[in-house]
Formats: C-alpha cells, sequence, structure tokens
C-alpha cells in the first residue's frame, strides 16, 4: 500500500521520518516528497500526482502553515489536504503543546469542521508520532481487509439480539436499539470475566463521563447478570448490555433533556431525525471503545450492526427544522401492527472508528424509510 506524507517539510524532517518509518515497519511505501528527485514537472504537480497515486494520506500538522502556492493560494500541505479530501482515506496527527500561526490554525479548524469521520490523534514527539501513525495504519488496514465468509450469519445474530415487540405497543419515550455482534463468532470473555466489577465499572464510567456519553447524571443504575449477559441500565433511560461473545446491545432514549433536546411535550409527535443520528452516533462510538476494552488483540475483526426503534405506531418522523416550524403540532400515524422498522450492516471492526459516520448513514436511511411507509 502507498501511504503519502503530507506535512511542512522545512524544520519538520523528524516527525516526517517518524511517519515514513511507520509506515515501512508495516511493510508499506512511504511517498515523500523528498524521494521525487529531479522530474519534469514543477514540485507541486509532483506532489499532487503522489498524492493521486497513494492509497492512503497521512496529515500531519505542526505549528507553521508553509508559504502559500501562486496557484492555489494555500500553502503545499492545505492543496494536498483539499486535494484529498473527499478522494482519499486521510490519518491526522496534530502536535500538541506549541503555538500555530493563525493561518495554520485556520487550516486545523478547517480539517476538524469536515465531517466525514476521519481519524485524528495528537503527538507531542517524533516517538510519539511514529508509534500512533504505525497503530492507525494497521488499523486502517483491519478496516478494509476482507469481510468474514458467513456475514449473513454475523448479521442475523445482530438482529436476533434485538428485543421483539410490535412498535405500536410501546407506549413510553422513544428509544433506539442497537445491537453489534463481532465475529468470527466466539467467546472472548469467560463467565468469571463478566463477573468483575472492574469490568462493570469500566462500562459505566465510559457511558456516563465519556464523550459522547449514554447515560444521564440525574438518573442511578442497577446492574446485573442475566444469563451470559451483564447489564447496566438506568430507570426508563439507557441501557448497556454485554454478554461473553463481546456483543453489545444498546438502548438509547431518542429524547435527551440535558443535551439540549426539545421538551417531551414539543416531540410527542415525532421522531426527530437528528436524534436519531445522534443517538446511531453514539452507540458506535461506545461499541468502538467497549470493544477495545476486552478485545484489544482484535480476535473479532469485523462487526454487524443491526438497529430498530422503540415507539409508539402514531409517531411520525421529521427534521429538527420541520419540528421548529410547528413544534406542538404533528401527522398522527395509524396503528396497524407492524414489527419493527429493522436495519443492519456488516463491516470490518475498524470501520466502527474509520467510517463512523457512513455506518450512522447505512443505518438511519432505511430505519427513517420503513418508518416513513
Amino acid at each position: 500500500m502507498k501511504v503519502f506524507i503530507s506535512s511542512l517539510i522545512t524544520s519538520f524532517e523528524p516527525f516526517r521520518e517518524a511517519a515514513r518509518s511507520a509506515a515501512k515497519t508495516l511493510r508499506h511505501e512511504p511517498v515523500m516528497a523528498e524521494d521525487f528527485g529531479a522530474l519534469p514537472t514543477s514540485p507541486q504537480i509532483a506532489c499532487l500526482q503522489g498524492l493521486r497515486s497513494a492509497d492512503l494520506v497521512v496529515l500531519i500538522l505542526g505549528a507553521r502553515y508553509g508559504y502559500a502556492q501562486g496557484s492555489s493560494g494555500v500553502s503545499p500541505a492545505h492543496e494536498e489536504y483539499l486535494e484529498a479530501r473527499g478522494a482519499k482515506p486521510i490519518l491526522m496527527f496534530v502536535q500538541e503543546g506549541i503555538e500555530r500561526e493563525e493561518q495554520q490554525s485556520k487550516f486545523l479548524s478547517e480539517v476538524q469542521a469536515w465531517q466525514a469521520g476521519q481519524f485524528r490523534a495528537s503527538f507531542k514527539t517524533a516517538e510519539e508520532l511514529k508509534d500512533l501513525v504505525t497503530r492507525a495504519i494497521h488499523d486502517y488496514q483491519l478496516a478494509n481487509a476482507a469481510g468474514p465468509l458467513d456475514a449473513t450469519a454475523l448479521s442475523d445474530a445482530a438482529a436476533a439480539l434485538l428485543p421483539k415487540a410490535h412498535r405500536n405497543n410501546h407506549s413510553g419515550s422513544p428509544m433506539l436499539h442497537v445491537a453489534i455482534v463481532g465475529g468470527p463468532l466466539q467467546r472472548v470473555l469467560r463467565p468469571a470475566e463478566l463477573e468483575v466489577p472492574a469490568l462493570a465499572d469500566a462500562l459505566y464510567q465510559q457511558a456516563l463521563f465519556g464523550e459522547p456519553r449514554l447515560f444521564t447524571r440525574a438518573k442511578g443504575i442497577e446492574t446485573d447478570i442475566e444469563g451470559s449477559a451483564l447489564f447496566i441500565e438506568q430507570e426508563g433511560g439507557a441501557r448497556v448490555q454485554l454478554d461473553e461473545l463481546g456483543s453489545l446491545l444498546l438502548r438509547l432514549p431518542l429524547e435527551r433533556q440535558e443535551r439540549g433536546s426539545r421538551s417531551s411535550f414539543a416531540g410527542m409527535f415525532a421522531i426527530i431525525e437528528e436524534d436519531m443520528v445522534r443517538e446511531l452516533g453514539s452507540a458506535i462510538a461506545y461499541a468502538a471503545w467497549a470493544l477495545e476494552r476486552i478485545d484489544s488483540t482484535q480476535r473479532l475483526s469485523h462487526v454487524a450492526l443491526a438497529a430498530s426503534i422503540e415507539a409508539s405506531d402514531h409517531l411520525g418522523w421529521r427534521t429538527q427544522a420541520e419540528q421548529d416550524v410547528s413544534p406542538n403540532a404533528g401527522t398522527m400515524r395509524m396503528g396497524g401492527g407492524q414489527e419493527r422498522p429493522l436495519a443492519r450492516v456488516d463491516r470490518p471492526r475498524a470501520a466502527l472508528r474509520f467510517e463512523a459516520q457512513a455506518l450512522v448513514e447505512d443505518l438511519m436511511v432505511p430505519l427513517r424509510r420503513q418508518w416513513k411507509s
């Protein structure tokens, strides 16, 4: 795999060499401006051609912005980023503990504002950068590895983990259920490990204080073992369930008062699309953390996700903008006794980190289509 190293060159040589070393350690080919030699084209064209030939871009941002190119008006690294954005996967590494030039701060803000689920890590030293780049490239490889031979069975297992109910039988607040099943299917936690208090504590702490958080601070929790699964839940609210296979079942309220969501009265007529997107993103982020916690050696290389909505059948589906226009009115649905809408997707495990936004869309869009139909 070709890995393009993008950064300021002058005075940044130790960090570029660290990135080069990381790529070569994993037996990949680093593509760097320093190696182009004499070419009939300008350095600018040569760099962009090198980027286009690469499979992956490592973007390293430090204190200095660099000199603006006459044709583009931006620095070489900025130009390379614009060329790669939307076309190449980007792994971004940001130097911390420094004072940035104003243009560099603006560039960093631009990169961070781009909502594409790209990877980002911070570093201080060249040695730290090398370790981070090595791991990020390795994880990216896993995210693009071939899928399991029996992806259908994995997806079926995720769907089977969802609670069975008719959506029009639900009279409480709307809930989102997300099941995440890792594969190949195997036991990753022994029964005794599931009962270790430190595991429940870690799951709870991440759900309460992690970003994004699943639990609210205003409610207590209940923790217990049901069969081969550990669960932690807040009454009428979020629930985390983990079993010996490393499978997760998350229940997330679609109305979060402490996050600035609408009032219960204003939201009683519809499921709000932005709430759905937010909670799906929260579930995926939590699953990525939890799998790293219980299976750091990545015995589970793939994941299947299934999602369903538990809500009264009369609720419609709206965007937040539509809700804001008429918050106290809406289209009421008539109960028909249908099964809940269900969405499924399967990916290599590292997609939980590198393709989070795509996973959210691939789950949300089918749920929206089925709920509105």
